[in-house]
């Protein structure tokens, strides 16, 4: 996909996204999706994988819920991104490696819902009992209710704790050989993705009780922990050179294509503006890397770094032709 700067292309990639996934990968605020002086906006896309149609439709309003439509029917979120999983690349979305581990675990755990869909649910079960658990803190720090009011939370939060631990575990541990031969392959290397579960026991949750009563919050388990991205030079975070941290981005998202693909759910790749961040030796690394993958949508200004390309969509003024 090519185009001049500001012709369009990353709104194009932008309402795939939307249309796939049902969130928009660049604001938060989904408001700034819709057209100045129109109430709402909507993305439909088409996937004809494996002689099987998928159809979606996500409609985001000014005012009142979002609608998602799969294949004709209301839909849940997860179900649409268990259908059309698609992974994006923003040449700024740096913030899983430079920002804080509460951005590394929101990254994993949506990772391991499109990783293994049966867990999709568990990252969010844990945070609902965590902050039961903590209300309850609150009330006997209060005076408002007795301790005994605390252990059914205590045993939730040790249960899924565990789980979520184990279930990062495992999927950081799938990742981690993927992860270093694609950062190998693109120049970063000794490359890893660490991570250390917190251990987390109904046991050990008791023996810290009385501190976490003074908190009124749970002060050990899996939302404490982060997931360490580093080389032999050390952390990313605070030693990796911006060029580093890109590197280390895209490597996480071909790590995760290799993942899904080796369990057999391939997921479509945007990459925008890639090529204008890498230099000649890791342009040709990437292509090497993508030969093996699904659909890929690549944006770039200039024809040339888009030869091996099976298909050209030129874009202008925020319309698409094929070139």
């Amino acid at each position: 996909m090519i185009g001049a700067n500001g012709a369009g292309k990353t709104n194009l990639l932008e309402g795939v996204h939307v249309a796939t996934q049902g969130f928009s990968p660049r604001t938060r605020s989904e408001a700034r999706l819709i057209r100045f002086g129109s109430d709402a906006t909507r993305a439909i896309a088409r996937s004809h994988a494996r002689a099987t149609e998928v159809e979606t439709s996500v409609t985001v309003h000014r005012l009142g819920p979002k609608e998602v439509v799969l294949n004709g029917a209301p839909a849940p979120l997860d179900d649409l991104r268990t259908k059309l999983p698609v992974l994006v690349f923003l040449p700024d979305r740096l913030a899983v490696v430079k920002g804080g581990p509460a951005i590394r675990r929101t990254y994993f755990d949506r990772m391991l819902g499109r990783v293994s869909p049966e867990l999709a649910e568990l990252p969010g079960s844990y945070a609902k009992a965590l902050s039961q658990r903590g209300a309850a803190l609150r009330r006997v720090r209060d005076g408002l209710a007795e301790r005994a009011s605390i252990e059914p939370w205590t045993e939730t939060v040790a249960g899924l704790g565990a789980d979520l631990d184990a279930a990062r575990t495992a999927v950081t541990d799938e990742l981690g050989p993927h992860f270093r031969d694609a950062s190998e392959q693109l120049g970063l290397r000794g490359a890893r993705a660490d991570y250390e579960p917190s251990a987390i026991t109904r046991g050990a949750l008791e023996d810290r009780l009385t501190r976490d009563i003074e908190r009124g919050t749970t002060g050990m388990g899996p939302h404490l922990r982060d997931i360490r991205l580093a080389t032999d030079e050390g952390d990313l975070r605070g030693f990796g050179s911006q060029g580093q941290q890109r590197v280390a981005v895209l490597a996480l998202l071909l790590a995760e294509a290799s993942c899904l693909r080796d369990r057999d759910r391939p997921a479509a790749l945007l990459l925008d503006d890639v090529l204008s961040v890498l230099d000649r030796d890791r342009r040709a690394a990437l292509v090497s890397l993508l030969a093996g993958a699904t659909q890929t949508l690549v944006t770039a200004t200039d024809a040339d770094d888009v030869l091996e390309a099976g298909c050209v969509v030129e874009v202008v003024q925020g319309a698409a032709r094929i070139a």
